[in-house]
């Protein structure tokens, strides 16, 4: 099973719409998560209409429009791991305690909001994944996304993909 994975694409606030390499990603992908902070509705569905599978939240610029249907935290049981997505896991501190105590049902925690690219794993096992962001690279050097494959009850070649400049 292919994923792909983003967050923070804030459109139209920081670019006019999802990059190109972004979006010929969506026919390979047989789910896509997207952690929030989608800003207009028009990405939303965008997505819908392009995704085999969307799993979504809102985040803390999102408006009534997407709350009303998006949900804060989403669960998915895929291919053998349980996955949650939410959009905010607060300061990088502590992130890995706070989150494995949050969710210690969960192998995989998707999440955004600091549009910084993360993978660690936590001593309890969770995964924890930022996609980081494709439109809004902040104060990182790229503006990013992720991929993944999941097999066997396994989550496997991780790849932060890298869009160029724009």
């Amino acid at each position: 099973m292919r994923l792909l994975l983003m967050s923070d694409t804030h459109v139209p606030a920081r670019a006019k719409g999802l990059p190109e390499q972004l979006l010929a990603e969506l026919p390979h992908a047989d789910v896509v998560f997207h952690a929030g902070d989608w800003v207009d509705t028009a990405t939303l569905d965008l997505l819908e209409s392009r995704s085999r599978r969307l799993i979504g939240v809102y985040g803390n610029n999102d408006g009534p429009e997407l709350r009303a249907r998006l949900p804060e935290v989403a669960y998915a049981d895929l291919g053998g791991l349980r996955f949650g997505v939410v959009h905010d896991t607060s300061p990088a501190e502590g992130r890995e305690a706070r989150c494995a105590a949050r969710f210690p049902d969960l192998d995989v925690l998707v999440f955004g909001h600091s549009h910084i690219p993360w993978d660690t794993t936590t001593p309890s096992g969770l995964r924890l994944l930022n996609p980081g962001s494709p439109t809004d690279r902040r104060r990182q050097p790229h503006c990013t996304y992720l991929t993944a494959t999941l097999a066997d009850g396994a989550l496997t070649d991780v790849t932060l993909h890298r869009l160029p400049q724009r």
